[in-house]
């Protein structure tokens, strides 16, 4: 049976259960390299923290214009945990919250509705968590519900996306295996049985 909860239900899942992986990062790996090759896994929980920050203002009806410059730049400080859990549960609250789905977000794209939104959010942070995971050498297994959730909205975006020639993802691999999980790792451009960090 599919799921059958929103998508704005999936993001709060993707976002907490990333949140968790983010908590288990140990001070001493913050420069550690991750499989978003340009990206550390401060810079990674950095992303995903703006991510959250901006989530939790288009969601609940702001225009980008009105949220502004507010999140450019390092949003983590020196309390790197504590900025991320903070901008974790406003994001999942506004994305499940009556009508979220249904209104139009204000996004680069243009006037999105927040269903599209919330699908690209889920995406993001579920394939994120996985990379910061990797980059920690913590457990990289994901929940099979969120995977099997997600593999059609990664299909689609990641078809439109590399269709238009923009840089958003590495280039599809063969997948090393079958199961769910090592097929969505590879249409995201990531290979499944990349070893963790020494």
């Amino acid at each position: 049976m599919s799921d059958q909860r929103t998508t704005g239900e999936l993001y709060a899942a993707a976002a907490r259960s990333t949140g968790k992986i983010v908590a288990g990062i140990r001070p001493d790996q913050w420069h550690y390299a991750t499989p978003s090759t340009e990206w550390d896994l401060r810079v990674l929980v950095n992303h995903v923290t703006y991510e959250n920050l901006w989530a939790a203002e288009l969601f609940a009806g702001k225009t980008m214009k009105e949220v502004g410059s507010r999140f450019e730049g390092d949003v983590l400080g020196a309390d790197p945990l504590g900025a991320h859990a903070a901008s974790v549960e406003p994001a999942a609250r506004a994305a499940t919250a009556p009508g979220a789905m249904e209104a139009l977000c204000d996004i680069s794209m243009g006037p999105t509705p927040g269903s599209e939104y919330a699908a690209q959010m889920f995406l993001d942070l579920l394939i994120h968590g996985w990379d910061i995971a990797k980059g920690s050498g913590q457990d990289a297994r994901m929940d099979p519900a969120l995977v099997e959730a997600c593999m059609p909205i990664a299909i689609r975006i990641t078809g439109f996306v590399r269709e238009k020639g923009w840089a958003a993802y590495g280039t599809e691999l063969e997948p090393a295996g079958d199961d769910p999980q090592t097929r969505l790792l590879a249409i995201m451009g990531r290979r499944a049985d990349l070893a963790a960090p020494a």
